[in-house]
């Protein structure tokens, strides 16, 4: 069966999908259409239902399972999906909605586990009670190994935040060789803690949306909150030496400030450069292959990077 990854400009495509994202809106004549994300376990496809009914504005909502039949088009150089005939799923269809959302290529439970080795990994007795505060709190952990990175930049499915902080973690423990004079236990913190403020951000790991905390604050802010609260209750200050290095390499992830990226400053350690890097690199590997079977010629354009990029190498 085709899925949204697979299909191509001008084929069929048949089958569940679940409503990510929905929006009612007007067309220039003044008809009410419902803008939609529709999402598989491949990716996503934006599409429109056009001749909406009350009964069909108010029953389509994000979570909603759709079962379409429609063709595969190319608009500004991406897919979208011409809805021919399209109905709510019902009881009888027996869909589960895990089957429809896109997650990492490999398990959460093995994701974890690798986690898990990483942790015992950091002897510092700060960062390790730190870790083992944050990741004590049953909220926390269930957030952090569910929810995406980000809703649509990297890493945006399930257990996307997950993912992304293994990679790092292995990425550091790669490169550690070729820099012995490193801080470890402070990289492997930083990689396991710098998004950890997502989990008070990104709620619903199936359609994420943006908290009004995360919205009004950041997730850098609610990071350093985060560690903040749990160095106190492990007894440390949030001035500790340890503390405040920990700090200052998740406020400047993003590069120097002057990028406009959104580092809250800019890097003063050797950690927090090593960091900067191994982020914006896999952030931006990801993003690419995220990007993959999505255009027709193999170019489109990314506003991470803010040019066309081939994506079909």
């Amino acid at each position: 069966m085709k899925t949204i990854a697979s299909v191509q400009e001008g084929e069929r495509l048949v089958g569940f999908f679940l409503v990510k994202e929905r929006e009612v809106r007007v067309a220039a004549n003044g008809d009410e259409y419902i803008d939609l994300l529709l999402g598989d376990e491949s990716g996503t496809i934006p599409s429109k239902m056009w001749d909406v009914t009350e009964q069909q504005k108010n029953a389509v909502n994000r979570k909603t399972i759709l079962k379409i039949d429609g063709t595969v088009r190319h608009f500004r150089g991406k897919k979208q999906l011409q809805i021919n005939r399209v109905r709510i799923a019902n009881e009888e269809d027996n869909i589960d909605i895990q089957s429809l959302v896109q997650k990492s290529t490999t398990s959460r439970e093995e994701l974890w586990q690798d986690l898990r080795m990483v942790i015992d990994d950091i002897h510092h007795d700060v960062y390790a009670a730190i870790i083992r505060k944050i990741f004590g709190n049953k909220e926390v952990r269930e957030a952090f190994t569910t929810i995406p990175a980000s809703k649509v930049m990297h890493h945006a499915y399930y257990a996307g935040l997950l993912e992304h902080v293994v990679s790092l973690c292995h990425s550091t423990l790669q490169l550690l060789p070729v820099y012995p004079h490193l801080n470890k236990d402070l990289l492997l913190t930083t990689c396991l803690l710098h998004d950890i403020g997502k989990t008070r951000t990104i709620h619903d790991a199936i359609t994420p949306e943006y908290s009004d905390e995360g919205q009004l604050m950041g997730h850098l802010v609610l990071s350093v909150e985060m560690i903040n609260e749990a160095a106190f209750e492990a007894g440390f200050s949030a001035q500790h030496e340890e503390v405040v290095a920990l700090k200052h390499c998740i406020l400047s992830q993003f590069g120097d400030m002057d990028k406009g990226l959104g580092s809250a400053v800019s890097g003063k350690m050797p950690e927090s450069i090593f960091f900067n890097a191994i982020e914006e690199m896999d952030a931006k590997l990801n993003a690419l292959q995220m990007t993959k079977g999505q255009s027709e010629d193999g170019w489109q354009y990314h506003p991470m990077f803010k040019r066309k990029m081939k994506t079909d190498h």
